[in-house]
Order: structure tokens, then sequence, then C-alpha cells
């Protein structure tokens, strides 16, 4: 009896849901403030999975804790996200690193993109719509591009500078540390601002958002709130599912 009630116990302790444990295997940086093992509810197959202490300390900790997947947030985008964010959180190039914001532009501008996670509550505070640059494409971005007056968005990894208030209003600067990507962001004027045509009104009667000159633009109701909080210092990712900046961004692959 005890032999059998032993066996039970380690398939107790094996079970983890299939998406799971496919999320965690590709997943090996440890992040910057390790988080001790314990049991989450998985929301997708609502059952509790008890997470290995190896794979706690990983990025899958956060992506089903917060419920990302949920939301629409793919395991690459956030893989790649969360990649970046620990390389600079390594280089002390980010000083705020209890926020991690991605800009999904593989997903269309009907749909809410942009997410804002809390890194220690593991926590979404914000999901919302993000434009993308008039060039880079129409309902979905599919070019990208780094040159000034190019009216595209810029793939990569930028940290985020402080606020100024200009045509758009309450705006937030953007500095660009993907080299070759989105160094030009600063001279480009690339930032995050408020735009009338960000709305989700637009969606309810089928158009989709306006562009930007290759800002990421979000909707005048919520530019405030999400500037100030992620000003001074904090990561913002826009993601693309593109072979050659995986493959070449030093940051990536740094």
């Amino acid at each position: 009896m005890q032999a059998d009630l032993k066996n039970r116990t380690k398939v107790k302790k094996l079970f983890i849901p299939v998406s799971l444990g496919m999320l965690c295997a590709s997943f090996t940086i440890v992040p910057p403030v390790p988080v001790k093992s314990k049991a989450i509810i998985a929301p997708v197959t609502g059952k509790k999975a008890a997470i290995p202490p190896f794979i706690s300390d990983a990025v899958c900790d956060v992506y089903i804790t917060a419920g990302l997947e949920e939301k629409g947030l793919s395991e690459l985008a956030f893989k790649q996200a969360w990649k970046g964010y620990q390389f600079l959180v390594q280089q002390k190039s980010i000083h705020r690193t209890g926020y991690l914001t991605v800009c999904d532009y593989s997903k269309s501008s009907r749909e809410k993109r942009l997410y804002i996670i809390d890194i220690g509550r593991k926590r979404l505070i914000s999901h919302t719509y993000v434009a993308h640059g008039r060039n880079s494409g129409n309902e979905y971005a599919s070019s990208f591009s780094n040159k000034p007056e190019s009216l595209q968005s810029s793939l990569g990894f930028y940290i985020t500078s402080t606020t100024y208030d200009g045509e758009n209003g309450l705006s937030l600067r953007l500095s660009g540390v993907d080299r070759g990507f989105n160094d030009n962001a600063f001279a480009r004027s690339i930032v995050l601002h408020g735009a009338a045509y960000v709305d989700a009104v637009r969606v309810a009667k089928g158009t989709i958002m306006g562009r930007s000159f290759g800002c990421p633009a979000v909707s005048k109701k919520e530019a405030a709130r999400i500037i100030h909080t992620i000003k001074n210092g904090s990561c913002l990712f826009i993601y693309y599912p593109d072979k050659y900046y995986s493959k070449t961004s030093t940051i990536l692959n740094g």
C-alpha cells in the first residue's frame, strides 16, 4: 500500500499540461529575481500544475500566471520579449525592471495587441490597441525599417525615456537599443503617443485602425495612463516573426 501511494505521488508531481511543458522546455534563462516553486492554475485547463523549481524560475511562470496565452500573446512573442528583457536587465540598461511592454505586430490592428505586464506580480495590467506605421502595412504590419522618413515601424527593443507635450499631446520618448533595427528611433522622433485614429469604436464599425508615421500610437483615452506606467526606463518590445531579426538581433543573440 505504501508503494502504491508512493507511485501515485510521483504521478501527481510529474503532471504538467502539454502546452506548459512545451513552453517550459524551450526556456533556460533564469529571471533576475528567482521565484519559489508553487502550484499555479493553468488558464486553459483550469487544473493545478506543480511547477518544478527549475521551471518556476523561468519565463513560463509569468506567461501562465499572467494569462497571456488567453489574451492572444503567442509563446514565441513572449519568449523573445523575455529573452531581450533579461539581457537588458543583466546589462543594467533598464532602470525600471518591474514592467515589460510588448507590441505584437503579427496581429491585426483590429485586435488588442499591446500588452503591459507587471513582472513582479505576474499580472497583465494593460491590453489594448496600438497602431503601426503608415508604410508598414494596412490592417497587418509586414514591412519594417530603421530609416528616417520611411514612415515604417521598427522592430526590436526600446527603453522608455522622458515625456513631453507635443502636437499629439502627452508623448513618451523611446530609445531604440537594437542596433541596425531601431537605433535611429530617437532621431526619427519615434514616440508612444495618443491618436484619434486608434479607438475601439473603429473596430465596432468594421474599420481598421489608422496608421502613424512609425510610432506605436495608442488611444487618446488611454495614452496618459499607459505613458505614466511605463515611462523613465522600462523595456518595450515590438515583435514580428521576422527570421532575419531573430537571427541577427544583438540583443536576442547577445
